[in-house]
């Protein structure tokens, strides 16, 4: 007897301002036009009880800045929150064929977390990350990320339009800066370690058209 035909899990990525959740909802409206039945997920679940230590480690409760935390504890807090929501809402619909279109995943460790440490380090994480996550929590990998590259100073603008000037409104991630730009030095080397679709979203200072960041985003995806 074969085995049961496992669906197609696309992971949408990209460093805070990146216009992601623009692209999210882009993303799935053209899903839907195409008449593909598909479960929309948006990580981390701040909404689940799932999500309770990693919404401590945001606030600050565990440390000011994000290496109060190491990599491989914060990792675990996103890690179980995934778990949990494979475990109670898709992994039926994953299992039975179904398109999951995700906002994050677990190659968000790989952006966020991995930049707490030096680059020596960078490939043992990544190992480490893949064991983890994949073979003993047991979630599936994606098919297919796409990380959206916004330059840093764009999308510090974005941040704190989105936030109207009001610092106090980001968590311990957007108010660091040199963090921030740690994450994308780790985004783009996990790109090319995970073979993952990179597409520019800013140019000369300011950003892309969003119209244009997702004609990339839907040619990248064959969809």
């Amino acid at each position: 007897m074969s085995a049961p035909q496992k669906g197609r899990l696309i992971v949408l990525e990209g460093t805070d301002g990146s216009g992601k959740s623009t692209q999210f909802a882009k993303l799935c409206q053209r899903v839907q036009a195409e008449g593909i039945a598909f479960r929309r997920l948006v990580f981390p679940q701040y909404q689940e009880e799932s999500s309770a230590l990693l919404r401590m480690y945001l606030r600050g409760e565990f440390g000011k800045r994000p290496e109060d935390v190491n990599a491989y504890a914060a990792s675990s807090f996103y890690a179980v929150d995934r778990y949990a929501s494979y475990k109670r809402f898709w992994q039926a619909d994953y299992e039975a064929g179904a398109l999951i279109v995700a906002a994050r995943y677990a190659t968000s460790n790989a952006i966020h977390q991995m930049a707490k440490l030096p680059p020596e380090e960078w490939d043992g994480y990544l190992a480490w990350l893949e064991d983890y996550e994949y073979r003993l929590l047991g979630l599936p990998r994606p098919d297919d990320v796409v990380f959206l590259d916004m330059p840093l100073d764009v999308a510090q603008r974005l941040l704190s339009a989105r936030y109207e000037g009001d610092e106090k409104k980001k968590d311990i991630h957007e108010r660091d800066s040199l963090y921030l730009r740690r994450c994308r030095q780790t985004a783009l080397y996990a790109a090319e370690r995970g073979g993952w679709h990179v597409i520019p979203c800013g140019r000369e200072g300011k950003p892309l058209p969003p119209e244009d960041i997702t004609r990339a985003l839907i040619a990248a995806l064959a969809l």
